[in-house]
């Protein structure tokens, strides 16, 4: 892409302050709309080193309110963001609806600047792409519009600017060594940029090259890019909410109609076949048995927590199942004799305004665990293939792609290092009425059983559909699903606790 870019290209002031004029007021204004529109927007500027990002982006944010915007400068990873999967730092940054978020460098450091002073394996290169494309594409099909910038200068001209930055003290800090080690090897970094641009250069999140030699040039075609794209987003969004209307209305009848069970077709009947129904409900554990091995279990725990720490080894815990299943219970056991500084349990309800904001996953990324530690969630993402699901809070559409968002989630997770469990917590109908029936009769445990979750047994059959599928689309090796035999409680403690540790034990011999 890069060499046929013409780095000759200059505008004289006279045009430069004319067009200007005109720009500025535009991008006042669709930034307004775009908050209005509930427009999520992502503007990313990369390029060679003095091309004049900062400069650039100073230049843009004059003709924004500064309320509705943030400005990230991307550098090293600090310690904190060194503890995580590397996009962390980056969905913990994406912009709440009708906000805007602004990037000096991005996630693209990674295979860019680290790359180059190899910081990372050649390879983790392919892992590295695949999640970033698999980021800008979730975030994108949420909604989200990605506007990303590479600013190109020559090697001469670059050596240029850092001799002009370097003449003076108050500005030669901004040249490292690093830095002079690009231009010095310029073409070797430059073929890095060309695979970068190309093999991220998508139809949902292209690249716009800037002709950055001349400054005057390259401000007027970064707002013109800039107002074009958001135009086009804006429209888009218009047309979006025309159809997100008119779905509405479908939804619900389509909601009314799933809940028809002549109309399950022999498809989903086969997911239900291949999974829950094979499970054995009869499965038990006595008292004594139970007391003895829950001792020997939680020790174990105890141990290999100190050294998933030591080792700085993640893990990710996901505990899903019908209500009433023995969630707590099991997470209360597993976390009963860990270090309570290690771990974290992380229940999710029902997503709050800030969070409902963003993409689905946002909420989740933010509490994935350091390296080191445990981060346990009690009800997980996989509210979008279930209940959102069944009961219309996203759109047919949203709810499947959901199962390769969820996977390269997880996957990441998984290339960071982290250990990555799912239980499935399974009891019969009959067994979820016993424990309903008891929850209400004793008032210490009245709290919780409510009329949702009698609500949510009228529609057992069409859960049970939601959760074969979800099994079988989402077990993967990186992150299996464990079904838990539920009907005996000592016996899906014990379970759970022995699949933990040896999970454990298997990636701590690995280390």
């Amino acid at each position: 892409m890069l060499e046929k870019v013409d780095l000759t290209m200059k505008m004289e002031k006279s045009e430069y302050k004319a067009k200007m004029t005109a720009l500025k007021l535009q991008m006042g204004k669709l930034q307004r709309q775009c908050k209005e529109m509930g427009l999520p927007i992502m503007i990313v500027f990369e390029g060679f080193d003095a091309a004049g990002k900062g400069m650039q982006i100073g230049k843009l944010i004059q003709s924004l309110d500064p309320r509705g915007f943030e400005v990230f400068t991307v550098k090293e990873e600090t310690k904190e963001e060194a503890m995580h999967p590397f996009l962390w730092r980056f969905w913990t940054k994406t912009p709440q609806r009708g906000r805007m978020a602004v990037y000096d460098g991005s996630w693209y450091i990674k295979v860019l600047s680290d790359r180059f002073e190899k910081k990372m394996r050649e390879s983790e290169i392919e892992n590295c792409y695949r999640s970033i494309c698999s980021f800008e594409k979730q975030i994108t099909e949420d909604g989200t519009l990605l506007i990303k910038l590479f600013l190109d200068i020559d090697q001469k001209e670059q050596k240029k600017r850092f001799d002009k930055l370097m003449e003076s003290k108050d500005t030669a800090w901004r040249v490292t060594k690093a830095d002079l080690k690009k231009n010095e090897k310029y073409d070797q970094y430059q073929e890095m940029i060309e695979e970068m641009l190309q093999r991220t250069d998508t139809e949902y999140a292209p690249w716009t090259i800037v002709e950055a030699t001349d400054r005057r040039y390259a401000t007027v075609k970064i707002y013109t890019v800039i107002t074009q794209m958001l135009t086009a987003g804006i429209d888009n969004r218009r047309r979006e909410i025309a159809r997100e209307t008119a779905a509405e209305v479908i939804r619900e009848a389509e909601k009314e109609a799933s809940e028809n069970r002549s109309l399950i077709d022999g498809a989903t009947k086969g997911f239900q076949e291949s999974v829950l129904a094979k499970v054995d409900l009869s499965l038990c554990c006595d008292r004594k048995t139970y007391r003895k091995k829950l001792k020997e279990y939680q020790k174990k725990i105890e141990k290999l927590h100190g050294e998933l720490y030591q080792k700085r080894i993640p893990v990710v815990i996901g505990f899903e199942g019908w209500d009433a299943a023995g969630k707590g219970g099991a997470i209360k056991r597993l976390t009963e004799k860990m270090d309570a500084r290690g771990y974290v349990v992380n229940p999710t309800a029902a997503p709050n305004d800030l969070e409902k904001a963003h993409h689905y996953l946002w909420r989740f990324w933010k509490n994935m665990p350091k390296d080191g530690h445990i981060a346990i969630f009690d009800r997980t993402w996989y509210g979008r293939v279930m209940v959102e699901r069944i009961e219309g809070f996203c759109t047919q559409e949203e709810w499947k792609r959901a199962y390769k968002e969820i996977n390269d989630m997880e996957k990441d997770l998984a290339d960071a290092g982290a250990v990555v469990l799912k239980f499935w917590m399974q009891i019969d109908k009959k067994e979820q009425e016993k424990r309903f029936r008891q929850r209400q009769e004793n008032p210490e445990k009245q709290w919780k059983i409510t009329e949702e979750d009698w609500r949510n047994r009228e529609k057992w059959e069409q859960y049970e559909e939601a959760v074969n599928e979800m099994l079988i689309r989402t077990s993967t090796e990186y992150a299996p699903w464990i079904v838990v035999e539920g009907n005996d409680k000592y016996y899906a403690r014990l379970k759970v606790l022995e699949t933990v540790i040896d999970a454990l034990e298997k990636r701590i011999s690995k280390k």
